[in-house]
């Protein structure tokens, strides 16, 4: 028996059994890719045991590998040595020249394992691998019919930890949508036990139908032998002699046929003469098996027979959609299934029985014993499966794959705890096929409303992207972000893989970044996410994705924010977040920064083409000069001549930068007082003393600004987003960026925002001292650089750098203190 030298990478010994008839023998590496050698992964302090069962006729010897030991010993508690993504070599060779067949429940697994002449030896050779597959398998070793060994190993995750991590994470997405965590047919299977609701699958039927099958058979044989029965009474003409008692029926016919009736010496006396009828009713008693629980058993049956008929097509299509060879073994099944019950109803017992026109619950259905056993059977395959037992051989989806729906569901969870959830029912699923997949075709997703600004948030699974100038893309997860004020979303990708470089010794990952992370070729899918994810209305293409990222199954968050794909995050929008059950922190956070941002934020952390900066910042600010409008002639004479005009003396410098004119209108000149019409300036020209500004045409705000307790004595500047945006006159007014930041992070909880200045006429004021929403109060304290933030129960102090470096988190305060 070979060992391993402690610091070997070679395939050794792991499984060595002996019986009377063969010799076992499974190779490979008893650790996986996260460990470089064996003497790495002895020295981690493992918690998980694994399970391991050998039975057969006339066993010798079982040894298994123990990488303490480091050497083959008799089964006991053992730590795990079969690992998904990995191979393995069986070799079973025959002591008594008898030919073995090998068999397993996966034809891919069963065709690896193929017969091999060596000298004058038949033996079984061949490998086993599980990609992404985890849980236990069982093979089995035959001659002819009989069955001379049963081995059950169990395969463990390489990426997760198994008893916490994946465990949890089956768990979590079943416990969203009911069996979506189930497969058919796979390498590996998981116990289960029946669930007493949930509508089951096709794949859970076959499982349930397959372990309680014969005992049906058995059952309905029973029944056949010992039926229910009951005493059917009728009616049959007879001789007068032979009628014999008369029951109701009996007597009303002869009363309506009162010409049967003869005189005779002794009869039924009527005034002085006897009578007799000549014929009559007769009451005849047979036993008949056409019972209503004989039917609902033929029901039973029949109704199997139907389920299994859509199981078979099920296994066909699915075969064809995949470009699979028919598994014989599982259609062999399944066939013989339908053909033994089709045999049964062929037979005269159950063609005598009609069919079921009422529903029936008796006492001979849940106390007879076969009737009871057939009933509670067909019950139990019509419902689902749950991942906690021993009595079925459930098979799951691979991990990557439950990986993947599980950041889906997960980070609709993390949205669920702090936003509302507009609508339930809008994950759809597919229940088509032989399991239950997410429905990608149907846009899956979830839609969430923020519970102070109102802004939707949208979640999106496998959002399909076509019409694109290139390739058509769909990302795992699509985190779509409404902000007020903009007729389009700020898109985010968060792309599930379940893959991890783990930075092994001396290798380029390693030497580059210094710890595990995310592999460099899922970075650079972002990269083609977020810059082909484009759209174009009426002009050139625009990026629509404002940043993509890698979600991968690691559980160090805090040793990774110094990874520099977690920094590139800051960087330009695109990096890997470490995800997993026990490891949601950093993802969490991420996400409820992303949501609480302001538009500007979003857009500054934006990469942009070069250029674009220069040219943006040239455009953005589009200024507009509030003028006054003193008279009610100077207001119908600057209306229909498409001009404005200003004394040349009091105009300070900067008004060369207006590009439009807005009118504030004094009250009592006309119906409506305050500023509500503007418009394109064409021209501008001095003539004499004044500045004449030539309008293109006169436009009407959609709401008037209203001039509350201010006024303009002159004019003064703002911008056309705060014209467009403002609906009192002081908003018009913003001198620094703290006042325009807090302004904007006021407008996306509230259309109703006051504010004071430090003078009631806009045109000499200098700055705004306080603004007030809903119950709080914010002091802009400019000798000191602080806001002073006060709700009546508490005050928190904020300096102006925090504005600044980070709006989100004073945004999330002003959200704490509105809902407290």
């Amino acid at each position: 028996m070979a060992t391993l030298p402690s610091g070997s990478r070679e395939d050794i010994e792991l499984v060595h059994v002996e019986t009377d008839d063969l010799s076992l023998i499974i190779k490979g590496r008893p650790y996986h890719e996260r460990y470089e050698s064996l003497k790495q992964y002895r020295s981690m302090d493992f918690h998980d045991t694994m399970g391991f069962v050998v039975n057969g006729r006339d066993i010798e010897e079982i040894k298994v590998y123990d990488i303490d030991q480091n050497t083959l010993v008799e089964p006991s508690t053992l730590r795990p040595i079969f690992f998904e993504n990995s191979v393995y070599q069986v070799i079973i060779a025959p002591k008594q020249n008898q030919e073995l067949s090998f068999h397993h429940e996966h034809p891919g697994i069963r065709n690896a394992i193929s017969s091999t002449t060596i000298g004058d030896q038949n033996i079984l050779m061949g490998n086993l691998q599980f990609q992404n597959e985890v849980g236990l398998t069982t093979f089995r070793v035959f001659h002819h019919t009989t069955k001379l060994l049963e081995v059950t190993l169990e395969i463990f995750p390489s990426k997760l930890d198994y008893r916490n991590d994946y465990k949890k994470l089956l768990e979590e997405v079943n416990d969203e949508i009911y069996n979506l965590a189930f497969h058919f047919i796979r390498k590996t299977y998981h116990g289960a036990k029946v669930k007493l609701d949930g509508k089951p699958s096709r794949a859970e039927f076959y499982r349930l139908i397959e372990h309680y099958f014969e005992r049906f058979i058995r059952a309905i044989s029973n029944i056949e032998k010992q039926p229910n029965h009951n005493l059917q009474k009728t009616h049959v003409k007879a001789r007068g002699d032979q009628i014999g008692k008369l029951d109701s029926k009996g007597r009303s016919f002869l009363r309506k046929r009162p010409e049967l009736f003869v005189e005779v010496e002794r009869g039924i006396p009527l005034g002085n003469k006897h009578f007799l009828p000549t014929s009559g009713l007769r009451i005849k008693k047979e036993v008949t098996y056409d019972t209503n629980e004989n039917r609902y058993i033929k029901w039973m049956m029949e109704r199997l027979v139907h389920k299994l008929e859509d199981l078979h097509t099920s296994i066909q299509e699915q075969n064809r959609r995949f470009r699979q060879d028919d598994d014989q073994y599982i259609i062999g099944k399944v066939k013989r299934m339908i053909t033994l019950i089709d045999s049964r109803l062929k037979q005269p017992f159950w063609k005598r029985i009609g069919k079921l026109d009422r529903s029936t619950m008796s006492l001979v259905l849940q106390m007879a014993p076969n009737y009871r056993d057939a009933n509670q059977i067909y019950l139990t395959i019509s419902r689902g499966l749950v991942l906690d037992g021993k009595v079925f051989q459930m098979s799951v989806k691979d991990v990557a794959t439950l990986y993947e729906y599980w950041t889906f569901l997960k980070l609709g969870q993390i949205l669920g705890k702090n936003y509302q959830l507009v609508s339930q029912d809008i994950v759809k699923v597919n229940r088509n096929g032989l399991f239950v997949v997410l429905d990608a075709n149907q846009s899956a997703k979830r839609i969430y409303r923020h519970p102070v600004t109102e802004e939707k948030i949208i979640l999106t699974y496998q959002k399909y992207e076509n019409k694109l100038p290139t390739v058509n893309q769909k990302p795992d997860t699509m985190l779509s972000l409404e902000k007020k004020g903009k007729d389009y979303h700020y898109n985010f990708i968060f792309d599930a893989k379940y893959r991890v470089d783990y930075a092994q010794t001396e290798s380029y990952y390693k030497r580059r970044y210094g710890t595990p992370g995310p592999l460099e070729e899922d970075i650079n899918t972002m990269h083609r996410y977020r810059d082909s994810i484009v759209a174009g209305i009426n002009g050139p293409y625009e990026r629509t994705s404002f940043g993509a990222y890698v979600l991968f199954p690691w559980f160090d968050e805090q040793s990774y924010q110094h990874h520099h794909f977690y920094k590139s995050i800051d960087r330009v929008n695109i990096g890997g977040l470490p995800f997993l059950p026990d490891a949601t922190n950093l993802v969490e956070q991420f996400v409820h920064r992303l949501v609480d941002k302001s538009p500007e934020e979003l857009q500054k952390e934006g990469i942009l083409p070069r250029g674009t900066v220069e040219e943006w910042q040239s455009s953005l600010q589009e200024i507009v000069l509030v003028g006054l409008v003193d008279s009610h002639a100077a207001y119908r004479k600057y209306l229909k001549g498409r001009y404005y005009s200003r004394p040349i003396n009091k105009l300070k410098n900067g008004w060369q930068k207006a590009n439009y004119i807005a009118l504030y209108v004094k009250k009592s000149i006309t119906e409506k007082h305050g500023v509500f019409v503007y418009g394109k300036i064409k021209d501008v020209q001095i003539q004499k003393k004044n500045v004449i500004f030539e309008v293109e045409i006169w436009e009407n705000l959609l709401d008037v600004i209203k001039p509350v307790q201010y006024g303009i004595a002159n004019y003064m500047l703002t911008t056309l987003d705060m014209l467009k945006d403002s609906t009192e006159l002081p908003e018009l007014f913003m001198k620094s960026k703290e006042e325009v930041t807090l302004w904007k992070m006021l407008r996306r909880v509230s259309d109703r925002i006051q504010l004071e200045l430090d003078d009631n006429t806009i045109d000499y004021a200098t700055g705004v001292t306080e603004f007030r929403i809903k119950d709080i109060n914010i002091q802009l304290k400019k000798d000191t650089q602080e806001l002073a933030i006060d709700n009546g129960n508490e005050m928190e102090i904020v300096p102006y750098d925090k504005l600044k470096r980070n709006p989100s988190a004073v945004f999330r305060m002003l959200v704490g203190m509105l809902e407290s």
